[in-house]
């Protein structure tokens, strides 16, 4: 059987790089522009790209010194992307931890529509106190109870967009008849965490649905994955932690139910392009030139939870880092950091 290699562009400001922005030719301002993104989105479909995909969270990440902050919405942007491109997917990550059902299923319909059936949804859980209190919550919600609103979030939606039947729309001129309200089905949802109980207000979309990806790698984003993604979103730093990985969420997604062809795992990488290895090292050391050692630092100390100035970069990581059960955000990301650390020796 022959299979495909899908090719996904993660659009992340100026680059992943922790120093693109200082580059000559980096505009430290092409986060917020939308000529940045349409010609990013339309030279990853000219490279016939499967898709692009944009990050979000809902909270001004502290210290900017350290890398352009602040982001256009997602759903917004890749609406203008949708009027610029032509067949490539656009896949906007939304939370189901500070967003309701109704209205996102909505953005979610209408960006399929506008798109001619192009959008995916990243869905993600969103920790951290301060995106929390950005929602009136004095501390955020539990990493299980996070997934168990996700899934009832995700429940929900699918009912949403399935609320309309396909023929649902008749537009019987002769007869002077728009619809069928036998077609409609509101989902009358009551839950744990939601209660819905009209249908959509915009009808069926191109795919029905979007396509539904998510990037969780923890013990509960992979049941979530199994259960509801049709793409995952991975990083794996050795070939053997790769293949274990794609052999778990193939078999979580078997036990889900489902068939595991349904579900295409996406490993992450940086690529750093030259015309020769060469240039591509040479293109790379520059990079590495203009980081300020001290902002990479503090970004480590972030993701490890660890307080300001504690990493000596001579020494060994210290040996009383939180637990990855104790890790409510990222968990994933920490544990991949600090097995990369303790293997190499860094």
């Amino acid at each position: 059987m022959t299979r495909r290699l899908h090719l996904n562009a993660f659009l992340m400001n100026t680059g992943h790089h922790e120093a693109s922005w200082r580059l000559p030719e980096s505009d430290p301002y092409a986060h917020v522009s939308l000529a940045h993104y349409v010609e990013l989105a339309r030279t990853a479909e000219r490279g016939t790209f499967d898709s692009l995909f944009l990050a979000d969270g809902p909270q001004l990440w502290n210290n900017l010194a350290q890398r352009p902050a602040g982001a256009l919405e997602p759903l917004t942007l890749l609406t203008a992307l949708a009027t610029a491109t032509e067949h490539i997917g656009l896949i906007a990550t939304a939370s189901t931890s500070y967003n309701s059902p109704y209205n996102l299923a909505r953005k979610f319909a209408s960006l399929d529509i506008v798109s001619g059936g192009r959008a995916g949804w990243n869905i993600v859980t969103t920790a951290g106190a301060e995106a929390a209190r950005n929602f009136g919550l004095d501390a955020e919600p539990a990493h299980a109870e996070r997934y168990a609103r996700a899934a009832e979030f995700v429940d929900v939606a699918l009912k949403l967009w399935d609320s309309w039947e396909d023929d649902a729309i008749l537009a019987d001129k002769a007869a002077g008849v728009w619809g069928d309200d036998s077609r409609i089905h509101p989902p009358r949802h009551r839950g744990t965490y939601f209660s819905v109980e009209g249908a959509l207000n915009v009808p069926r979309t191109p795919q029905g649905y979007p396509l539904l990806v998510q990037a969780g790698s923890s013990a509960d984003g992979k049941v979530f994955a199994a259960r509801y993604a049709e793409a995952v979103f991975t990083a794996q730093q050795t070939l053997e932690d790769a293949r274990s990985f794609y052999a778990d969420i193939k078999s979580r997604t078997r036990l889900a139910g489902r068939d595991p062809e349904h579900l295409k795992v996406l490993p992450g990488i940086v690529p750093v392009i030259g015309s020769t290895e060469a240039e591509a090292r040479a293109a790379e050391q520059v990079l590495e030139d203009h980081i300020v050692h001290t902002h990479g630092v503090r970004r480590l100390e972030d993701l490890l939870r660890l307080e300001p100035g504690t990493l000596d970069l001579d020494g060994p990581l210290p040996d009383d880092l939180p637990p990855e059960s104790a890790i409510e955000g990222a968990r994933s990301r920490y544990t991949l950091i600090v097995e990369l650390a303790r293997r190499e020796s860094l």
